[in-house]
């Protein structure tokens, strides 16, 4: 499937080399507002075609799939266009700056006929199903507790410390957090609850989010853009506990009983870097003719969009261009 990478910035640079070694994918158009940018871009990591404007090489027939890595702050004003041109999309996260957009990209994509979905790298890894076959086995009993957390020292990067850009802790980490609560505990939630200091610039540096689940079940995550954490995340229940390093991207999984003996060992090293999953998915998706991911439908999207307005809107915390 040949791929065409709207924006190439650091997000597109790391990827790039995953693209490159999948069979699957033809590293085929790079685009950015500057042209010096994208030959640079397109010689260094072997793609075939460079524009100096998204929409001429939105305008290219031959590009099947449109991968958006702009920051969040223009992911709405890009999928647009791109749907405009009835391009397929897998776009970065977060998604969009709000789930009302996020709705309006659902809708619009649908009405057009095109794939969207959302490159939430952890949702698309095989490690999600051994994650969650292991902590359903019994082998830790009730699952009751879970904890996450992801932090890096990333305060002085201008796109997090900008409110026009869409900055914080929030968007940029916590929607990791948040997916793992989510995508292990589920969605039957009774409330939330958070606690956040802010930057000087409007937007969240540090928070944590607290989750009570209607069966009892809670969930607590840490998100700071101050320093780096051990990003472990962990599930206890009434017989053990188990430890996932990196809820980033998960490397190893381990389960423990109640006297802290190791009773199990995963590792999750047979990936390239991690990527791969997410584009194999479009391209077999779009293959197939659907128009969302199974991993990630634009529902759970929309959902996590809004958990994070909630949040938002408990810190009174607003985006200059929603207002």
């Amino acid at each position: 499937m040949r791929i065409g990478i709207l924006g190439a910035g650091n997000i597109s640079r790391s990827v790039a080399p995953t693209l490159a070694a999948m069979p699957e994918i033809e590293c085929y158009a790079v685009s950015s507002r500057d042209l010096q940018k994208a030959e640079e871009f397109a010689r260094e990591y072997g793609f075939a075609k460079a524009h100096g404007s998204y929409d001429e090489m939105l305008a290219d027939p031959a590009v099947e799939l449109v991968y958006v890595a702009t920051p969040h702050s223009h992911h709405f004003e890009h999928m647009m266009l791109a749907i405009a041109f009835g391009k397929n999309i897998l776009c970065e996260k977060a998604f969009t700056v709000n789930a009302k957009e996020a709705e309006m990209i659902r809708f619009s994509a649908a009405k057009q006929g095109v794939f969207v979905a959302e490159a939430i790298w952890p949702r698309y890894m095989p490690s999600r199903k051994v994650i969650s076959d292991v902590m359903n086995s019994g082998i830790i009993g009730v699952p009751n507790t879970l904890t996450g957390n992801l932090s890096y020292d990333i305060d002085e990067v201008r796109r997090i410390r900008e409110p026009e850009l869409a900055g914080g802790a929030l968007l940029d980490i916590g929607v990791y957090g948040i997916n793992f609560a989510l995508m292990h505990f589920g969605t039957d939630i009774e409330r939330v609850e958070s606690s956040v200091k802010m930057l000087d610039t409007g937007v969240d540096a540090m928070e944590t989010i607290t989750i009570f689940y209607k069966d009892g079940r809670m969930a607590v995550l840490t998100h700071s853009i101050y320093c780096r954490s051990d990003r472990k995340g962990m599930i206890h229940g009434d017989k053990g506990y188990l430890v996932v390093e990196n809820i980033n991207n998960p490397q190893s999984l381990s389960v423990y009983d109640l006297n802290d003996q190791l009773l199990a060992h995963y590792d999750f090293f047979d990936q390239i870097s991690g990527y791969e999953f997410q584009f194999a998915e479009a391209a077999a998706c779009i293959a197939a003719g659907k128009l969302e991911a199974d991993s990630m439908p634009m529902a759970d999207t929309v959902y996590v969009m809004e958990f994070m307005d909630n949040l938002r809107r408990q810190w009174g915390m607003v985006y200059p261009q929603e207002k």
